[in-house]
């Protein structure tokens, strides 16, 4: 059987989104022979919010990507207005971590730049690829993948380790047989669309009794205009409703009224997204010859809009892992193990507010979560700009 690029590679990442192109990026940019492949073409959408909180955007500035992104015509975010118990309260983004402001990118946008930077820093990138196996070498070691072009043709790369960064639904947590380690209940639903046709002064959000809605200022003059509820609440309006976007209005009605009547003067300008059920989740981070990044490893409801954020820190951390591994420096077990105990220690108190806030609690105790969370996203920025750059000496260089 015909198979294309039977040579070996350093590491094979499946999955070319935020997670797995990040990985890729800095995995080439320390020297190392890394091939991406992804089943979607570049540039396309993601199921996403796209909310990106300061630490994530600390992390697109340390890698030299965050100018790239506010060129695409993302709009820079610079004041936030928190609405809760019929007062409103509306504060700029203050300079932290060496960052003045959050963004949110749309994912054809943000994936698409995270991409291009991958294969300037010299790694393959690969679209039309979906992985259905993994290789495995005598000793049961997994060596690589295995899958078919868009053609159908098959398609077989062979590397040291293989990164699954392909999601949720992970084919590589799934066949490498990665355990979930965390569980918690998965009671949140999470929908949105986008509205053109009335301004936005930055970024807003909604507290009302089993509900949390926003606004996400995003390209081309639009919003994303989000709804987090219990998944009983999403399921039962939708019942009810006669159609999605129907059901979607009618929660934001229930939410945000006054949101929902300044949308009476926009234009809704896709459909609506979302899942209606998100799992909470951590998954054991690494075996023989494969390690997860991204939501193939950490799931978590959308309540926090942290998941790019996590995506970018593990990212760095796991790359950091191999590097050592590659190197010499550090033995497989060791440098995987150290990766999977930092990101545990690293998610653990956001996942924690993020559970508590998924239960929907009234509305003063999730004010007071949401007070929380800033401060832990203000630390994780703080911990994270202070870190080395990984192949820093490559980007100045670009």
């Amino acid at each position: 059987m015909h198979t294309l690029n039977r040579s070996r590679h350093d590491v094979v990442v499946v999955g070319g989104r935020v997670a797995g192109s990040a990985t890729a990026m800095l995995l080439a940019r320390l020297g190392h022979d890394v091939v991406v492949v992804d089943k979607a073409s570049f540039p396309s959408d993601a199921i996403s919010t796209h909310s990106i909180a300061r630490s994530g955007v600390v992390q697109l500035q340390r890698w030299g990507l965050l100018d790239a992104v506010l060129d695409s015509g993302a709009p820079a975010i610079r004041q936030v207005t928190f609405h809760a118990g019929g007062q409103s309260v509306s504060r700029a983004v203050r300079p932290k971590a060496g960052v003045d402001l959050v963004v949110a990118p749309r994912r054809y946008m943000l994936d698409t730049i995270l991409a291009a930077a991958a294969e300037r820093a010299g790694a393959d990138v690969r679209t039309g690829v979906t992985v259905t196996g993994l290789r495995r070498d005598g000793h049961g070691r997994v060596a690589g993948i295995c899958g078919h072009d868009r053609a159908g043709a098959p398609v077989g790369i062979d590397a040291r380790y293989v990164v699954g960064a392909d999601g949720l639904r992970s084919q590589v947590a799934r066949v490498a047989g990665a355990a979930i380690s965390q569980a918690r209940p998965a009671g949140g639903a999470a929908q949105y669309a986008y509205f053109a046709g009335i301004p936005w002064a930055g970024m807003e959000l909604y507290v009302a009794e089993r509900s949390f809605a926003g606004v996400f200022p995003t390209h081309g003059g639009q919003a994303c205009i989000w709804v987090c509820t219990p998944s009983a609440d999403a399921r039962a309006t939708r019942r009810r409703a006669g159609s999605r976007a129907e059901a979607f209005g009618a929660l934001l009605a229930r939410s945000a009224p006054e949101l929902a009547g300044r949308l009476a003067a926009a234009a809704r300008t896709s459909p609506v997204q979302g899942l209606l059920r998100q799992p909470n989740q951590v998954r054991q981070a690494w075996g023989p010859g494969w390690a997860l990044a991204g939501d193939a490893g950490y799931y978590r409801d959308a309540i926090t809009a942290h998941g790019i954020s996590d995506a970018f820190r593990d990212a760095e951390f796991l790359a950091m892992a191999l590097d050592q591994a590659l190197c010499g420096r550090a033995e497989e077990g060791a440098a995987l193990a150290a990766y999977q105990r930092q990101r545990d220690r690293a998610l653990a108190e956001v996942f924690e507010i993020t559970c508590r806030l998924g239960g929907y609690p009234p509305v003063p105790a999730f004010t007071a979560l949401q007070k929380q969370l800033s401060a832990a996203i203000d630390t994780e920025a703080a911990a994270l700009a202070a870190r080395p750059v990984p192949g820093e000496r490559l980007l100045a260089a670009g």
